[in-house]
């Protein structure tokens, strides 16, 4: 067996590796774990890249920060049941990822659920549960009340800011204009005076500028402003929390010209905001929570080429698989200009690139299915195993599987 080698298709995801022109993952050819799944289109995650993403942030970041996986980022159970063991907390969006999180066996009081027009169901498991509710509105605020005193009670909250700065450059902003999440900065002092009133148990605040930012400056310029804010609210109003998330918005590099976020640069810039936040609140934990930075790189998306034609000089390359699975990946989940995720043929990992032009779409009767259009692939054939990297986040459960009625994809964990 040949060393392993990396190729120039590996570029934007370093975690795999190439045998013989075979792409591994888990220790296993990709060819074995189309067999292990049984069919493709197959989803596989790689345990072992997530809990090198977590030993990276934890080598890097001040020691006193806690870590908590944002579990919307990808919510099968086998990585939510794996990152149980290597991050301090959960956060949730919906009553059902409540429920998986709990079934992880993560403390109910390390689980935290985000998101606005929480359902009155949901508000009552959680605060039957013990888990805290990060309240979006006045209107929550109040149902939460109602529903501990229905359940004879405490019900446990935070105070989700909306702040008036932003994450510049994120991929999605979260903060800084008229915003759906959380309470205004601005009426924070009014809603903390409604929470006293309640009788609910204010455990801490969550502030979150954006997301998806590879920008270390503008990463390090909003996590100062989230600190600082915070600890103004604190003193401002005679606040005693556990804890202030401060998000995440850390960003993994999904297409050409993108470099990884430099996390050592991240980390040395947050201590000195760290240390004046500690100066001023000396006892409340620090939450960085993280979805996508955790999972994303761990994941492949893997198809078949099941047929080939040649149209007007560009040869088509259809696959069993596309958007109806992987949504991110065609350029229809927030792209405004369509870019291609990385890709390799995992069985040609090796190989050198055609010296003509081929696309690689999906079996849709649209012309959105676009797997990929201009990365330099080696020539396709009927039964190729065409891959996506950066497919652990946002993939599975953020695409449309029930579009035109194709059979969906399996999901692995090695």
């Amino acid at each position: 067996m040949n060393a392993p080698t990396h190729t120039p298709y590996l570029t934007n995801a370093p975690f795999f590796h190439v045998e013989d022109g075979m792409l591994w993952a888990g220790g296993q050819a990709l060819t074995q774990l189309a067999e292990v799944a049984g069919q493709t289109p197959f989803f596989v995650y790689d345990r072992a890249v997530m809990s090198h993403k977590v030993a990276a942030l934890r080598a890097h970041l001040p020691p006193d920060i806690s870590l908590h996986y944002a579990i919307k980022a990808n919510p099968m159970p086998a990585v939510v049941s794996h990152m149980r063991g290597l991050v301090e907390g959960f956060d949730v969006a919906s009553g059902r990822e409540m429920h998986v999180a709990l079934n992880a066996g993560m403390p109910a009081r390390e689980i935290s659920f985000a998101g606005p027009a929480k359902r009155e169901p949901e508000l009552r498991t959680a605060v039957a549960a013990g888990i805290t509710l990060n309240v979006e509105s006045f209107t929550e605020l109040e149902r939460i009340a109602a529903a501990a005193r229905a359940l004879n009670t405490e019900a446990h909250v935070a105070l989700r800011v909306n702040p008036g700065f932003e994450l510049k450059g994120a991929g999605m902003k979260m903060g800084g204009s008229p915003r759906q999440f959380g309470v205004d900065e601005a009426e924070a002092g009014a809603w903390f005076s409604q929470a006293r009133a309640l009788g609910v148990n204010v455990r801490g605040l969550h502030i979150f500028g954006g997301s998806q930012n590879l920008d270390p400056d503008a990463i390090s310029e909003c996590q100062q402003a989230t600190l600082a804010l915070a600890a103004d609210l604190i003193a401002g109003n005679g606040l005693a929390p556990d804890f202030v998330n401060f998000g995440g918005g850390l960003g993994v590099p999904y297409f050409p010209g993108e470099k990884p976020l430099d996390l050592a640069l991240v980390g040395e810039r947050l201590g000195a905001p760290v240390a004046a936040f500690r100066a001023r609140c000396p006892t409340v934990e620090l939450v960085m929570e993280l979805g996508r930075y955790l999972v994303a790189e761990s994941g492949l998306y893997v198809t078949r080429v099941v047929d080939i034609k040649d149209s007007q000089g560009l040869r088509f390359a259809m696959t069993d698989g596309g958007l109806h699975h992987h949504l991110a990946n065609s350029g229809n989940f927030g792209q405004v200009i369509r870019k291609d995720f990385p890709v390799c043929v995992a069985n040609k990992a090796d190989a050198p690139p055609a010296d003509f032009a081929q696309r690689v779409v999906g079996p849709l009767c649209t012309p959105l299915d676009i797997v990929s259009d201009k990365v330099p692939l080696p020539p396709l054939e009927i039964g190729d195993l065409v891959t996506v990297f950066q497919s652990g986040a946002y993939g599975y459960t953020a695409s449309p599987r029930d579009f035109l009625s194709h059979p969906d994809a399996i999901q692995l964990v090695v």
